[in-house]
């Protein structure tokens, strides 16, 4: 970590009234934005801190408006999951356009949590929240690491899940390249695999309830509250959407949600129904997941592509 000696005033703005600032500290740049702590001594003589993210560009604006958009949603619904959001904007002296997010600091543990407590506390998450238009979407694009989601607001699940996965998918092919064998396994997909096991939520009677999503739900972007004992979680990408679609990500190798988080948010919140189409569901869900991978660390698409297009086949072997 190294010390800053410059806060923008746009960000000093944002800060309590009569704040001093003792020192801003780099937290170092991260793969798409930077970020720091702020320490300040406030007007009653006690010391508080801060934590501040940058970007830089057209991109970079709406990657932090859609962040703050997520984490403001997400705390108004559960406050004690994330850290307080306090405002973003434009960093006023800058060579180029950057903004900012500022957000109250929390002292983190990277442990990561006991499947119980965090599963639960992610059930709920899901359970309180009411889209505010009765559909799934979000007020605004938000980011998966630098892809921007489509979330215009749809009431049909299939609609909007397809919309979203074509997204990602179209520009996976056009930044990492044709492959005959995966692009007609997709098609397959999507034509007569995604109605099968998405259409019958909303089929017969059922109603599927918009719930909100981290989004980007991983191990790296959780942490354990030192002053509370409780989970957090940051970094979220969020949209009202099916609850089940925020457990995809946890079906990749590379995510340490395993089983036991699985059995304790079902434990909490158990399958739509279908429930038999459960496990296939996930499957279908964490295809966008290790797309949105592919499209963010390119030299790893090869053999993340083989994953999907496995998933696919066995999906398209059991559907069509």
């Amino acid at each position: 970590m190294e010390r800053e000696l410059i806060l923008d005033e746009n960000v000093v703005n944002l800060l309590p009234w009569g704040a001093v600032v003792k020192e801003v500290i780099s937290y170092g740049t991260a793969a798409w934005t930077s970020a720091s702590r702020i320490n300040v001594a406030l007007l009653n003589g006690e010391r508080k801190s801060f934590f501040l993210k940058r970007a830089k560009g057209n991109q970079g604006k709406e990657m932090i408006e859609g962040e703050y958009r997520s984490m403001m949603e997400i705390y108004s619904s559960m406050p004690d999951l994330v850290p307080r959001p306090i405002g973003c904007g434009k960093i006023k002296r800058a060579s180029l356009d950057t903004y900012f997010f500022l957000m109250d600091f929390i002292n983190l543990s990277c442990e990561m949590a006991e499947p119980g407590d965090f599963c639960r506390l992610i059930a709920q998450l899901h359970q309180n929240s009411t889209s505010p238009t009765g559909k799934f979407g979000f007020f605004q694009t938000t980011y998966h690491g630098p892809n921007p989601q489509n979330t215009a607001w749809e009431s049909n699940w299939c609609v909007y899940f397809t919309r979203l996965l074509t997204q990602f998918y179209d520009r996976e092919i056009a930044q990492n390249g044709s492959q005959p064998e995966y692009e007609a396994a997709y098609q397959k997909l999507v034509s007569d695999v995604v109605p099968q096991l998405l259409e019958p939520l909303q089929s017969d009677g059922r109603v599927l309830r918009p719930c909100l999503i981290h989004g980007d739900l991983w191990e790296e972007n959780t942490g354990i509250n030192l002053d509370t004992a409780l989970p957090v979680v940051f970094d979220a990408s969020a949209m009202y959407a099916h609850n089940e679609m925020e457990l995809g990500m946890w079906r990749a190798d590379i995510i340490r949600f395993g089983k036991p988080f699985y059995h304790e948010y079902l434990r909490n919140m158990p399958p739509s129904e279908p429930s038999e189409q459960f496990d296939d569901r996930n499957r279908l869900y964490s295809i966008k997941f290790k797309i949105a991978h592919c499209l963010g660390w390119p030299h790893s698409a090869p053999s993340h592509r083989q994953q999907i297009l496995s998933d696919m086949h066995y999906l398209i072997d059991k559907y069509s």
